[in-house]
């Protein structure tokens, strides 16, 4: 099964891998299985998600998809259950998989992974230089 049908899968039936539709518990099954295909899955996500927000930072994706989300959110305590309502953490997981699909497109066209990676290193080297 290829990466994008996984996530639709897990998607459409989140009760099926032990997840109850909340944030962080689904952030980190996430990852656990981007580590378990050896961090091809979500290989460039963070970097993704810096250059389409268009600002330099050192979060990690599960940070940025919430700032993504809800510009103004307060990171501190982030993944305690009670840091978003019922209806954000909703929200969140569905942005969440949204993110993921659309970059896993991204991520499937060389020239448009190129693209990024290279918009990436270029707002880098601004700061930098």
């Amino acid at each position: 099964m290829n990466d994008k049908k996984l996530i639709e899968r897990i998607r459409d039936h989140p009760e099926g891998f032990g997840l109850n539709g909340t944030y962080y518990p689904t952030a980190m099954f996430l990852t656990g299985i981007d580590a378990g295909r050896s961090g091809g899955m979500l290989r460039g996500f963070t970097e993704w998600l810096v250059v389409r927000r268009g600002e330099c930072n050192n979060l990690y994706w599960h940070q940025l998809v919430l700032l993504d989300l809800f510009p103004d959110m307060r990171l501190q305590g982030w993944k305690d259950p009670d840091h978003l309502t019922p209806d954000q953490h909703r929200q969140a997981v569905e942005h969440l998989y949204s993110l993921i699909l659309e970059f896993l497109d991204a991520q499937s066209n060389p020239r448009q992974l190129g693209r990024m990676y290279t918009q990436y290193e270029a707002m880098y080297a601004h700061i930098q230089g």
